[in-house]
């Protein structure tokens, strides 16, 4: 029993007449930080359920504000969020108000683990964690405090793994937050879907381009999704659906010649799809899989570059998020640009294979002396670019971006943007949240193409995973549309042993 000191009004707990009465049985939901960094929007999604937001919360949210990210974007979001629900009025921060589902959300505070007198439950959870100064350990004291003095079920929801294992070793319940969570077979279905045709149509297809089949044959396929039509094994021909049935042929030339670079050719059935939709103008938006080494970012860069040197697009943007941002960015030496570099070598990487510096290529010359290769060799990269005496020349791609052809930047600095008329890359695109996604998405202005490529199984944001990320939540909101595509890269080229690695290690 808890005396009258106890029991200040500086601490309240919901009781029976301070709940919002609501139809069915209900639940009371404990939110942890990430949970609302990862969606600020998500208090309104929980229907007819009470959500608790421990004042801890408050303080951890704090610490991010200030931050000119998305994270701190979102945090922000989350403040003024309660601020206006809660209207400044004392009383309903804690004893809740209404949510457009009809549950609830408020405040709690709770100080059961500095009681003199402590419960059996709170006294079990204190021998197991004795620290009372973590938040994890306070959130889930609240969790335990809350399962105490109320009736409803207690759920606490959280995105971090480890903080659920400790929750449930002391018998609380926990959830992921699953509103933007995808069905594990929309990450793990990779292979493109085969249907049987007769030899006769495929022939006619081979000729006309186009064919109509009835969905009684293909089942349910969605606008733009890439298919085999096979009439035996060693019949088969890739086509792309249109919609209502009707399939036409890839459209894909043979080899994309990369300014004063190497020639781009896709190396198997799943690139060829990807080129097709990248060259495709009537397609705004490609999202694709693929693990290492099957040549995404190689392939979505190369087909941007040949785009815009064909005067198809202004210019082309190659971006990725920066995961790892706060102090170990900021304490990294150098210049912004400097800082920024090791995060996006690997886009540096993919136009080093692309535009060689000075490539030297002798035409059919196998028994030339090798001065009178090396003579040429340097009368060639002369003419390329002689620069200054005593200056190094220009790499082909930084060429580029000294004509404002291409831009490598982090994606940190895209809030705000407008992005007309460009050919843009996301690479990494699974390191984002969702609301990051959509605020990229957002920024593409009147023809622009977006893609986004990257590995769902290959997750360094601690508050995303391979069903929750960004890349699979725009691909599954958006997929079906007729501005937009998905293709899944499933064969690595990068080498033999790098396709061993990642498929056997």
């Amino acid at each position: 029993m808890e005396t009258p000191e106890e029991q200040s009004s500086f601490f309240p707990t919901p009781s029976k007449r301070d709940r919002m009465k609501t139809p069915g049985l209900v639940k009371n939901f404990v939110l942890d930080t990430n949970v609302l960094l990862h969606d600020p929007h998500c208090l309104n999604l929980f229907e007819n359920n009470h959500l608790f937001i421990p004042v801890e919360v408050l303080g951890e949210l704090d610490r991010f504000k200030n931050e000119q990210t998305e994270r701190g974007a979102n945090a922000r979001t989350v403040h003024r969020f309660l601020t206006q629900i809660f209207d400044h009025q004392t009383k309903k921060v804690t004893k809740g108000v209404k949510t457009t589902g009809g549950g609830s959300v408020r405040i709690y505070i709770n100080d059961a683990l500095r009681r003199e007198r402590l419960s059996p439950a709170m006294r079990r959870f204190a021998k197991i964690f004795p620290d009372k100064e973590p938040v994890d350990h306070r959130i889930m004291a609240a969790c335990i405090s809350l399962q105490e003095t109320d009736e409803n079920p207690t759920i606490l929801v959280t995105k971090d793994l480890n903080m659920q294992l400790k929750a449930m070793s002391v018998g609380i319940t926990c959830q992921d937050y699953l509103n933007d969570k995808v069905a594990a077979s929309e990450v793990e279905d990779l292979e493109i879907r085969t249907i049987n045709v007769e030899a006769h149509e495929l022939q006619r297809f081979g000729s006309s381009n186009q064919l109509d089949l009835e969905v009684a044959r293909t089942g349910p396929l969605e606008i733009n999704e890439y298919v085999l039509l096979s009439a035996s094994a060693q019949k088969l021909m890739p086509a792309r659906h249109v919609g209502g049935g009707h399939f036409i042929r890839l459209k894909v030339p043979h080899s994309l010649q990369m300014p004063r670079g190497i020639e781009l050719k896709a190396a198997n059935l799943g690139q060829l799809c990807f080129l097709d939709a990248l060259l495709d103008p009537t397609i705004s938006l490609i999202t694709c899989y693929g693990q290492a080494g099957t040549g995404k970012t190689l392939i979505a860069v190369g087909a941007g570059l040949w785009l815009t040197t064909q005067k198809e697009y202004n210019g082309m943007t190659v971006s990725r998020p920066v995961v790892a941002m706060g102090e170990t960015l900021g304490f990294l030496p150098g210049t912004l640009n400097e800082k920024l570099h090791p995060w996006l070598q690997s886009i540096y990487d993919a136009f080093e294979v692309l535009m060689p510096l000075h490539p030297y290529r002798p035409e059919g010359q196998a028994g030339q002396h090798a001065s009178e290769r090396k003579q040429q060799k340097r009368k060639s990269i002369q003419q390329q670019d002689p620069g200054l005496p005593g200056q190094k020349p220009l790499k082909p791609y930084e060429q580029l971006i000294e004509r404002g052809l291409l831009e490598i930047e982090a994606l940190c600095y895209i809030r705000g943007r407008s992005i007309p008329n460009r050919f843009f890359v996301l690479d990494e695109a699974q390191q984002l949240t969702p609301l990051e996604a959509k605020t990229v998405v957002t920024r593409m202005s009147k023809g622009s193409k977006l893609v986004m490529v990257g590995d769902p199984a290959q997750i360094d944001n601690p508050y995303v995973d391979s069903r929750s990320n960004g890349l699979v939540h725009t691909r599954n909101r958006l997929r079906g549309q007729k501005l937009t595509a998905h293709i899944s890269l499933t064969k690595g080229e990068r080498s033999p042993l790098a396709e061993m690695g990642a498929q056997m290690m």
